[in-house]
C-alpha cells in the first residue's frame, strides 16, 4: 500500500456520528436540576454557564464559523445560554428539551425552536446559522477530532428531536403522546392506556457486493443495504435481502461494525447501520430492477481504484467553505452541494467510478475488504 493511501486510511478510519464526547449521567437528577433553573428569574440566570442549549430549526442545528477560520474552514456547534433562551420562549417549551449529556459539570440540551424565535440566533456578525446535518457530515474533516465530536452530538440531537416530531400520538389508542422525563420517552395521555413510547432504532445492514440505485450520484457504487423485518435476526435479514435484490445465496457472515445514521429519511430518524461481509455460494447476479439499477462483481484492484480519497477531500473542503459562507451571512439558496449527473447503467470506467465517502459505513466495509491482510478471513471473501 502506498504511503499516501495509508495516510488517508488513517485519517478517515472513524465512522461519522460515532465520537460523541458527552456523558449521560443520572437523567432524573439532570432533569431535576434543569427544572430548578427554570424556576429562577431571567436575571438570576444571567451568569449561569452550567446549562447549554443547542438550538435547532427544522432538524438543522445552529453552527458557527470561527472568526479567523483555517483553510479549509471548520465549524462548531453554537451553544446558547439558558439565560438567552428563557428570554425567547416560555417555560412550557423549554420543558420539552432533550437531554444530550454532560461535559464536566455542564449539562447539554437541545430544543427545536419555532421559526420566528429561531431567527434570533442567526447572525452574520457572530457567523451563526442553521445548517443541515448531512451537509455538516460531508464538510467535516475526519482528522479534526473536535469537528467529529460536534458532528456526533448534532446527529444524536437531530435523531431525538425528529423522533419527537414523528411520534405525536399513541400507537395503541391514538391519544396525544406527552413529553416525559429527559426527552427519551413519551407517554400516552389517556389515563386508561398510559403506554410508554421510546425512540425506535431502525437497523440497516450492508454486504460486500457492489451495486447502484437510480438515485445514486453519477458513477457511485456501494454495498447492498436493506431493512430488518419483524422477527428476523441480523443474519436472516442479510440473507433475505441479498437473495431478493441480486439472487445470490450466502452461507457465512462476518460482522464488521455498526454506525448511528441520523441523516436518513425523516420518517426514520433513529437508524442504525450494521455492517457485515458475506461469503457467496454463487456468482450469477439476478438484479431486482425495482430495488437496484445494477449490481456487479469487482476485483480487489478495481475496488482500490474506486476509493478516491482526493475526491472525498475535495468535496469535504468545498462543503466546509460553503458552511463558512453560510455562517458569514451568505444567501441560503446559493452554493449548493456538488451537482453531479446520474450515471449510465453498467459503466465500468474505473477512473471515474467511486464508492461512498468515509462518513458512511459502506466506505469502511469496502476499504477494509480492499486493504485487508491477505492471510485474514476477509481476504477469502
Amino acid at each position: 500500500m502506498e504511503d499516501n493511501t495509508k495516510k488517508h486510511l488513517s485519517n478517515w478510519r472513524n465512522h461519522a456520528f460515532s465520537a460523541n464526547p458527552l456523558t449521560v449521567l443520572d437523567r432524573n437528577s439532570s432533569l431535576a436540576r434543569l427544572r430548578s433553573f427554570l424556576c429562577k428569574t431571567p436575571e438570576q440566570l444571567k451568569d449561569e454557564q452550567t446549562v447549554l442549549i443547542l438550538p435547532f430549526l427544522h432538524s438543522k442545528p445552529l453552527v458557527l464559523s470561527p472568526s479567523s477560520p483555517p483553510s479549509p474552514p471548520t465549524w462548531r456547534l453554537a451553544w446558547q445560554s439558558l439565560y438567552k433562551c428563557v428570554q425567547l420562549v416560555d417555560h412550557n417549551l423549554l420543558s420539552n428539551m432533550v437531554y444530550l449529556g454532560h461535559r464536566g459539570d455542564t449539562m447539554h440540551w437541545a430544543l427545536d425552536f419555532p421559526t420566528e424565535k429561531a431567527a434570533e440566533f442567526v447572525s452574520s456578525t457572530q457567523k451563526t446559522i442553521f445548517v443541515d446535518v448531512r451537509r455538516l457530515m460531508i464538510g467535516t474533516d475526519p482528522s479534526h477530532e473536535v469537528g467529529m465530536a460536534d458532528l456526533s452530538i448534532a446527529g444524536q440531537a437531530k435523531a431525538l428531536l425528529e423522533w419527537h416530531d414523528q411520534v405525536q400520538f399513541c400507537c395503541k389508542c391514538g391519544t396525544k403522546a406527552l413529553f416525559k422525563e429527559d426527552g427519551r420517552k413519551k407517554q400516552c395521555g389517556n389515563n386508561m392506556c398510559k403506554r410508554n413510547l421510546f425512540p425506535r432504532i431502525d437497523a440497516v445492514n450492508n454486504r460486500a457486493l457492489l451495486a447502484r440505485q437510480s438515485q445514486f450520484l453519477s458513477h457511485m457504487w456501494s454495498c447492498l443495504a436493506g431493512f430488518i423485518e419483524p422477527g428476523e435476526s441480523l443474519e436472516e435479514a442479510m440473507k433475505r435481502e441479498i437473495w431478493e435484490e441480486v439472487g445470490i445465496e450466502i452461507n457465512e457472515a462476518v460482522y464488521h461494525s455498526s454506525q448511528p445514521w441520523p441523516v436518513g429519511p425523516v420518517s426514520m430518524p433513529c437508524q442504525l447501520m450494521v455492517g457485515f461481509f458475506a461469503f457467496a455460494k454463487s456468482f450469477e447476479i439476478l438484479v431486482d430492477q425495482i430495488e437496484l439499477e445494477d449490481a456487479q462483481w469487482f476485483s480487489r484492484e478495481e475496488v482500490k481504484k474506486m476509493l478516491d480519497y482526493s475526491r472525498y477531500k475535495k468535496d469535504q473542503k468545498k462543503t466546509a467553505f460553503r458552511i463558512n459562507q453560510l455562517c458569514a451571512g451568505a444567501e441560503m439558496g446559493k452554493g449548493s452541494l456538488p451537482d453531479i449527473k446520474r450515471n449510465i447503467k453498467g459503466s465500468r470506467e474505473l477512473t471515474s467510478m467511486f464508492v461512498p465517502g468515509p462518513y458512511a459505513i459502506a466506505h469502511h466495509l469496502i476499504s477494509s475488504w480492499a486493504y485487508c491482510n491477505q492471510n485474514s478471513l476477509l481476504s477469502k471473501l
